[in-house]
């Protein structure tokens, strides 16, 4: 953070070098008092007063007075100047936190960066000012300085002995001190930062705070953020006692040094005017130049410091993938995963049901790591299953592409070659008439028998093989119910371990303890897994969520969609008080209803989706040909 700002500041100068050279020039006439300022006290004490010749003094004094008018003027020109060098800087700040700030307030699964607001108001504003007191604190010294030790040279050598070592001191002091005051100040940025962001989150939320009886916690947690911000201020303020330290050993202890040492210097033949001289040197020049350069770098330098390296980190490059959004130029997430899994890419994905029709997904880009676990949730026809037919390459995009492991999807090949890459299980899971085993190895022929059951264990269809009366059982779809035909279905998709594995609600007929085995058995398994969930039990389970409704789609953890996007809260509702069980998430709909019909609805779809021993109609006479991509199911 600290190189990134000092790159920035020192790319800027550089762009702007003639501006700065015109600064420095207008600072050295500015410096014209503070070179002749103890030299002309000398003179006029030495050959003036002292001499008993007033008149010479006066005119001495005349001269001084004359050499502050042209430090005054040269001051008026270096104020002048400055603009030209902080108002481009305070435009390139801006371009700098606007381009972070759409670039994060454009992720997919991450809340607007309201903090973007605090950065480009309060920031960049304090920043530019900042900027421009540094330029002159840090140039002004250094000219002030060097005037000054040059002075005192020319009023006597043995000057700066009682002037120079101090100096030295308390700068090393204040040096020493300036890492940690750069880190309490980024503290107290981050928590002002903080504060804005949940400020702007309870504005748009407070009806759901209300709503849900959150007022409490909210309060606690808006209460923490704030004592935060507190104790982060408190602990820079400390540090000031360093500061004060370091001003106190280089600007007064010279001084200090220079009246005590008074009759030892007279002793060495140092004349009045001369200690007059250095007198005025240190407490009219160099102290106010110190002053300046070390309040001013201790508060204004470390706050555009730090300011500086905050709006560089948010500000991320487009080629840098750090995201994954919605839209064009919306740059990818990648999420720790686990091995052998296949890389799944999307890039722009627009889809629709007809050229004339809106699309249901439009300009979606999505990037899921080997391994990951992703769970789409979403109102119906929110585009869910289209998202899942079209990355397993059963539908074609209109625009765009998906790509799995670098190769697009529609070019993975057939039969046993693209069930080896990916595996899609929609929800009406279809058996034909055959024998059990047939079915279960229809994407793997030739798989060993003790594969075979392992699959059947994994997904906990071991009890529906038994009561089937085996591998080599004929079964008749008419037979089984819609649970059962998922069972079955899940095991043959895990059969051949699919390094991509879509479960397009292939497991809405099952209870919620059967899910939880079925999908626990291929988010075990070394591969990618998209679940298109109907349970918010489902995406808990997963590493990441992305929620859809139309074109508007969020991706996030649990914890981040909860307080970042109110359809999910929405999606996730509740069961009844006493069961205290997550509800499926098509129970509560965006228009909120009632908690009452919430509880209703959830119960009686928990009750009507629950697997059954019990045969039940279902669709018969399929068979291998009948199968339009044999790999779908």
């Amino acid at each position: 953070m600290k190189r990134r700002s000092v790159q920035i500041l020192r790319s800027s100068l550089g762009r702007r070098r003639r501006e700065y050279r015109r600064l420095v020039a207008w600072s050295l006439v500015q410096a014209v008092p503070a070179f002749l300022s103890g030299w002309i006290v000398a003179r006029a004490v030495d050959h003036g007063f002292l001499a008993d010749r007033p008149a010479t003094g006066f005119l001495w004094l005349g001269a001084l007075a004359g050499a502050y008018l042209v430090g005054a003027w040269g001051t008026r020109h270096a104020m002048l100047g400055l603009a030209s060098l902080i108002e481009p800087f305070r435009d390139e700040l801006i371009t700098l936190v606007t381009t972070g700030t759409l670039h994060r307030s454009a992720r997919l699964g991450a809340p607007a960066d309201t903090a973007g607001v605090a950065r480009l108001t309060e920031h960049v504003e304090r920043a530019r000012d900042a900027y421009g007191a540094i330029v002159l604190f840090i140039q002004g010294f250094v000219v002030t300085a060097v005037a000054v030790l040059l002075g005192l040279a020319g009023l006597d050598p043995v000057l700066l002995i009682l002037v120079l070592p101090p100096l030295l001191i308390g700068l090393a002091l204040f040096v020493a001190a300036l890492r940690a005051m750069a880190a309490r100040q980024r503290e107290v940025i981050l928590a002002d930062e903080r504060i804005a962001e949940t400020a702007s989150a309870l504005t748009g939320g407070l009806r759901d705070v209300v709503a849900c009886g959150a007022e409490e916690r909210v309060r606690a947690q808006t209460g923490g953020q704030v004592d935060a911000a507190q104790r982060a201020a408190v602990s820079l303020a400390r540090l000031t006692a360093v500061r004060t330290a370091a001003l106190g050993i280089s600007g007064w202890v010279p001084l200090l040094l220079i009246l005590l040492g008074a009759p030892w210097l007279v002793r060495n033949g140092v004349t009045a005017g001369a200690i007059l001289g250095a007198v005025t040197y240190v407490s009219q020049a160099l102290q106010p130049a110190l002053q300046g350069f070390v309040q001013g770098l201790g508060s204004s330098g470390l706050w555009l410091l730090v300011t500086v390296g905050r709006m560089a980190e948010i500000a991320v490059p487009p080629d840098e993938p750090e995201t994954a959004g919605a839209g064009a130029g919306a740059a990818p997430v990648h999420m720790p995963g686990r091995p052998g899994g296949a890389r799944v890419e999307t890039h722009g994905l627009t889809f629709g049901y007809a050229q004339s029709a809106e699309p249901v997904i439009r300009d979606l880009d999505l990037v899921l790591r080997p391994g990951e676990h992703l769970a789409v949730v979403g109102p119906s026809g929110a585009g869910k299953s289209t998202l899942a037919a079209l990355i397993a390459g059963v539908l074609e995009p209109q625009a765009g592409r998906v790509r799995v492991d670098g190769v697009p999807v529609l070019a993975l090949g057939d039969g046993e070659e693209l069930a080896r890459h990916r595996v899609l299980i929609p929800q009406e899971a279809y058996v034909f008439a055959g024998t059990l085993r047939e079915n279960l190895t229809y994407l793997v022929p030739g798989a060993a028998p003790a594969d075979v059951a392992a699959a059947v264990h994994a997904v906990g269809a071991a009890p529906l093989v038994e009561r089937l009366g085996g591998y080599d059982a004929l079964v008749d779809p008419r037979d089984l119910s819609a649970g059962e035909r998922q069972l079955l279905a899940l095991a043959r998709a895990l059969l051949p371990a699919p390094r991509l594995a879509l479960l397009d609600e292939a497991t809405c007929h099952l209870d919620p303890v059967a899910e939880a085995v079925a999908e626990e058995a291929f988010a075990r398994r070394p591969g990618t897994l998209i679940v298109v969930a109907h349970r918010i039990s489902s995406a808990l389970r997963a590493d990441r969520i992305l929620v859809m409704d139309g074109t508007r789609v969020e991706l996030g953890t649990h914890e981040e969609l909860i307080a970042g996007s109110a359809l999910y809260r929405d999606l996730v509702g509740h069961w009844g008080a006493a069961s205290g069980s997550p509800a499926p998430v098509g129970a509560a709909t965006r228009t909120g209803r009632v908690r009452g019909a919430v509880r209703v609805l959830s119960r009686l779809a928990a009750h009507l989706g629950t697997v059954t021993s019990s045969p039940t109609p279902g669709r018969s006479g399929w068979r291998r040909s009948d199968c339009v991509r044999r790999s779908s199911w």
